[in-house]
């Protein structure tokens, strides 16, 4: 329950009542609910547990920065949201010894229970904590008997609904958070960790959201019947003359804390309850954020910083801080930090539900472009905000999401296109006779005689062949592969890798001379991991694929398997173009980019 949830749901219910209330809940339960709908039909797609972290990994290095800001932005309007409304309504005075002291209170309990506890272990103390909120509730309900939902009247004297406020403010909570989670880490890791228990990710988040929507309602109808009681004279104006009541419970209780201390001490408890099961989350998925990029860079600063303060939250975390002391300072409210969820962030989280839906698709994430949207969304949302224009705040919302379809169009368009391209380039290709082995090799008794998968008639192609858009290489190894104690050399591996690449490059490109080329195309770097051995008169299968690229360097992934398909290596190759008269880099030749678009699955067609 983030600052955003658990404070703007009293400010909602106070302009617009249960109606408003319920139009906060729903489109937060719901968003979360499909995050785990969706990230499970994705885990199932394999029966490994780790299938739902392996997507992860590959789905998310597009989008660190947003991930890593996203986390930033909760933590700290969480952090500011304690202090702004619960804290500081107490009047403890003087404020320049309270104030830090509040902020050193939320940061140790933090970074206490996110070291006690890891993914593993805390949904343990979340269900202790959970039980204790509830305690709390029921204080709150038998002391004071409050009929939550007695009243769907609006709060008298603030936005009234039939001057289009209800509305601007509507569609930008169910754009918002109906997409919201997918660049929220603390699900992601959530997710991942119950697929890796064996446990249903859709029951989980079922689950999850109810208790979500049940605890916004309750903390939204808390605060509609007390502005039935009186509380009304707690709002306040803030900045611009706005009207603001977030904090109107914590006064409201607090106010009778001489006559019922419980009271005050139950909600207080609740509150604290909610905040801290938030920014413990949030330390532990920091932690796992960090350490996932620090241990899959290659960035030098990594080797000569220490392992633990390069993987510790708590910088981030007193970024955040800092980041709320701002704002307390300037006077801002919760809804300032909103609008980034409203607006910013929603690009990136459209697409990234998107790419989750259609992974095949791989749409892209042009980054400069997608900064640029989600900035001018901001200052049109904002003015809309403060110039109390609905229609602005409609269409700041709606901006992203329009853009995102734009893309999605493109890539759809861009899909057909590549299709007809596809043809006209391997129809030469197609055409070509396949030389094909009149008879298998006599082999040993016990040897590996075929293998498992494959088309039989191109098993033995000596100039190998595509299988999809994999290229296969087959053979047999011998006597002259193997090491003094009989076993393939090490080094062999890589030559394979290398006699398979030149036959893909002959077989894509079979135009190419080098002798009259205007470009070269040379190894930048190359990898391989040893999983298991071969020995001498073992079926060898090597698989070549295109993967990542960019303007410059592509990158060739490869597996080395034997007749049974088991893997004896893997490992991947960054192919780099230089021109041939000086050796200048250059950006991929269209002669390659056209060669390669048919067999790849993410390259796509940057040189028109």
């Amino acid at each position: 329950m983030w600052g955003l949830g658990l404070f703007f749901s009293v400010q909602f219910t106070i302009q617009f009542g249960i109606l408003g209330l319920l139009c906060f809940a729903i489109p937060n339960a719901i968003g979360l609910f499909l995050f785990g709908l969706i990230t499970d039909k994705v885990a199932n797609l394999s029966d490994d547990r780790e299938s739902l972290a392996k997507f992860y990994d590959a789905w998310s290095k597009p989008f660190k920065l947003p991930l890593f800001l996203y986390q930033i932005a909760a933590l700290s309007l969480t952090i500011f949201a304690i202090i702004r409304y619960l804290w500081q309504p107490l009047g403890l005075t003087p404020g320049f010894i309270y104030l830090p002291l509040g902020v050193l209170i939320v940061l140790a309990a933090a970074f206490l229970f996110g070291e006690e506890f890891n993914i593993k272990r805390i949904k343990w103390s979340h269900t202790a904590m959970l039980l204790i909120a509830l305690v709390a509730i029921l204080v709150l309900a038998i002391t004071n008997q409050p009929a939550l939902f007695t009243s769907a009247r609006p709060f008298a004297g603030d936005a009234p609904l039939d001057k289009g406020y209800f509305l601007g403010y509507l569609v930008p909570i169910c754009v918002g958070f109906l997409v919201g989670p997918w660049m929220d880490l603390q699900q992601w890791q959530r997710a991942i960790q119950i697929r890796r228990e064996g446990k249903s990710i859709t029951k989980a988040y079922a689950l999850g959201s109810g208790l979500f929507f049940l605890l916004l309602l309750f903390h939204g109808g808390l605060a509609n019947w007390a502005m039935t009681q009186g509380a009304g004279q707690y709002m306040r104006t803030g900045l611009l003359d706005f009207t603001y009541g977030h904090q109107v419970l914590t006064q409201f209780f607090h106010a009778q804390i001489e006559a019922n201390p419980v009271v005050f001490g139950a909600y207080a408890t609740f509150v604290c309850v909610c905040i801290l099961t938030t920014l413990d989350s949030g330390y532990i998925a920091m932690r796992w954020f960090f350490t996932s990029y620090v241990s899959q860079s290659n960035n030098i600063i990594f080797q000569l910083m220490p392992i633990r303060l390069m993987t510790s939250p708590i910088p981030a975390f007193l970024l955040a801080t800092i980041i709320a002391a701002v704002g307390l300072l300037v006077g801002l409210e919760l809804e300032y930090f909103m609008i980034f969820y409203a607006t910013f962030f929603v690009a990136y989280s459209a697409l990234g539900m998107l790419r989750t839906l259609r992974a095949k698709t791989n749409l892209p994430l042009p980054q400069v472009k997608m900064f640029c949207v989600g900035a001018l969304s901001v200052v049109i949302f904002s003015f809309g905000y403060l110039r109390e224009i609905p229609f602005f705040l409609v269409c700041g919302s709606l901006i992203p999401v329009g853009y995102i379809l734009w893309l999605w169009i493109k890539s759809q368009t861009a899909a057909d296109s590549q299709e007809v391209l596809v043809e006209k380039v391997t129809a030469p290709v197609a055409s070509k006779p396949v030389v094909k082995a009149e008879s298998s090799p006599v082999l040993p008794a016990g040897a590996e005689l075929a293998f498992t998968s494959g088309n039989p008639e191109l098993m033995h192609d000596s100039s190998g062949h595509f299988e999809g858009k994999t290229f296969v290489h087959s053979f047999l190894s011998t006597y002259g592969d193997t090491n003094s104690v009989g076993n393939i050399y090490f080094g062999m591996y890589a030559m394979w890798v290398g006699k398979t690449r030149e036959l893909f490059l002959r077989k894509v490109m079979p135009d190419f001379d080098v002798d009259t080329s205007d470009f070269f195309i040379l190894t930048r770097s190359f990898e391989h991991k040893f999983v298991r051995e071969a020995k001498e008169f073992e079926n060898i299968r090597i698989e070549l694929s295109l993967g990542e690229h960019n303007r410059k360097f592509v990158e060739l992934n490869h597996k080395v398997l034997n007749g049974a398909n088991k893997v004896l290596g893997k490992g991947k190759q960054s192919l780099m173009f230089v021109a041939s008269e000086d050796y200048s880099l250059l950006d991929i030749p269209a002669k390659v980019h056209t060669a390669f678009v048919p067999y790849a699955t993410t390259l796509e067609r940057t040189l028109r």
